[in-house]
């Protein structure tokens, strides 16, 4: 990971010239160095190769689909991914992060949003040592103890819900998928009982929100999962 007063190393895997184009003009003018690779497996091989700090990935690639790209690639690096494709199927979204994509964004895109996105995964990789406390608005979770305070006072949680939240504060920022809380909180065999995930938020947010109508940080990915936003 660049460490250094530079700005980072995006490496962009895709297929057609005006989007890789772009990207590079769009990211460039941020500052951000940038390679580029036109297939999945010379992709892969940069990535080995030079060690980019983050990678723009396209979904629809000649040799190999983006989401195998994905699934070669976390098995030996936990390197930043952020999806760029013109599939817009909660299908297609939810293979991409069930893969281990960090974000997704859809062609068309807005140039602020993909430098948004692309500082924001970058930001949760910075560091190696995850912390031990994390807070977002009036709430802190401390991890190693196992609390859970709002505005100071500690809230109870049963099991479930504090795995539940613990979950997503660990992949805080990103969109945490139905299957995957199913799969980690109730095991394989629960990974179509959506129901308990919406009771449990239901909690949580009654528990932490001001609002728990009109969450502002226990969030819905309508039809795809649930995220944490730290604001």
């Amino acid at each position: 990971m660049n460490t250094g007063a530079t700005k980072p190393y995006i490496l962009i895997i895709d297929d057609e010239v005006q989007i890789r184009r772009l990207l590079r003009v769009t990211l460039e003018a941020e500052g951000f160095r940038v390679r580029e690779a036109e297939t999945g497996q010379l992709g892969l091989n940069e990535i080995a190769l030079a060690a980019p700090d983050g990678v723009v990935l396209d979904l629809g690639l000649p040799d190999l689909d983006g989401t195998e790209v994905i699934r070669r690639l976390r098995e030996w690096s936990k390197l930043p991914v952020l999806v760029l494709s013109v599939r817009d199927s909660e299908d297609d979204k939810i293979a991409a992060l069930d893969a281990g994509a960090d974000d997704y964004l859809t062609k068309p895109f807005s140039g602020r949003e993909l430098l948004a996105r692309v500082r924001a995964v970058l930001r949760r990789t910075q560091s190696s040592n995850e912390p031990s406390v994390v807070c977002f608005g009036p709430v802190e979770v401390d991890l190693a103890a196992r609390v859970v305070r709002r505005a100071g006072a500690e809230v109870k949680l049963t099991a479930k819900e504090y795995a539940l939240l613990r979950l997503l504060v660990q992949h805080r920022g990103r969109v945490v998928t139905h299957r995957q809380i199913l799969r980690d909180l109730w095991g394989p065999n629960a990974e179509e009982n959506t129901h308990y995930l919406r009771v449990y938020m239901t909690h949580l947010r009654q528990k932490l929100e001001t609002d728990p109508h009109a969450p502002v940080f226990l969030k819905t990915d309508s039809g795809i999962g649930y995220r944490l936003v730290e604001e």
